[in-house]
């Protein structure tokens, strides 16, 4: 179908589909590496999430004012989730590509984070504005990767956040374990929710395996290569952006994603 021909649907809530399993943990893998890479080059500063920085604002009072990249963590990471509500509604809208417009905004958002990071992070100190800008550019882009999952993928945790993972491994793996050591009750039901929990189990321990991974490598790579190492995620997400255009295009107008 000609793509011109397709309606304009400005829906606030683009289809959210089940990708293949590796996107997820590609996503995860990019996570870990980006935070690895602003640990070692940022002064100790942390993008992927934004918990610590909720704790860090709050606790100044008795820490002293947080630092310019504290302070402005949770409203930047809080509008990269609104920058990628917007592009998966326009994406969708416009050539229902939502996951591919949500992952090429984070694309362009990771080249900034390495280009402010090459032109002087880690130089100057924590309040120097290469510093600052490259941190900013982290967060936002890890904001709309934390927000895209969410929106456009359907049954996926979350690629950025170990922590609820982490808890939700520990309740699965118990579980299973209870279940298989005490086979007291087989009705439907029951066999039901094993299943479902090895299914969940076994997603789930991609994602922190993925990150964990992602944090090995990026440590080591940007120990001994340096700024280079950067363009990794860029290519990264810019070939998962690619991907997904090229899926929805092959699943055709009436199944996109957006």
């Amino acid at each position: 179908m000609n793509r011109s021909a397709l309606p304009v649907q400005w829906t606030a809530f683009p289809v959210a589909t089940e990708p293949p399993r590796a996107v997820p943990i590609l996503l995860a893998a990019v996570a870990g590496f980006v935070d690895a890479c602003t640990f070692l080059g940022l002064f100790g500063f942390f993008v992927a999430q934004v918990t610590g920085s909720y704790v860090l604002a709050g606790a100044h009072r008795v820490t002293g004012p947080p630092g310019t990249a504290v302070l402005l963590a949770v409203p930047v990471f809080f509008a990269g989730g609104v920058a990628a509500a917007l592009a998966a509604i326009a994406g969708h809208a416009v050539a229902r590509r939502a996951l591919a417009a949500a992952l090429a905004l984070e694309t362009l958002l990771l080249i900034g984070f390495a280009a402010t990071f090459a032109a002087g992070g880690g130089v100057g100190g924590p309040e120097a504005t290469p510093v600052v800008a490259a941190s900013m550019f982290g967060l936002a882009a890890m904001g709309v990767q934390s927000a895209l999952v969410r929106l456009l993928m359907r049954g996926v945790a979350s690629t950025n956040v170990m922590t609820t993972n982490t808890s939700q491994i520990a309740i699965d793996a118990t579980q299973l374990a209870w279940a298989r050591l005490f086979r007291n009750d087989e009705s439907v039901e029951m066999v039901h929710h094993r299943e479902a929990c090895r299914r969940r189990l076994a997603e789930g321990l991609s994602l922190p395996l993925g990150f964990l991974a992602g944090t090995v490598v990026g440590a080591v790579a940007f120990a001994s290569a340096g700024y280079v190492v950067l363009v990794a995620p860029v290519m990264v997400v810019g070939g998962l952006t690619l991907w997904a255009a090229r899926w929805g295009a092959m699943r055709g107008p009436a199944n996109r994603d957006g």
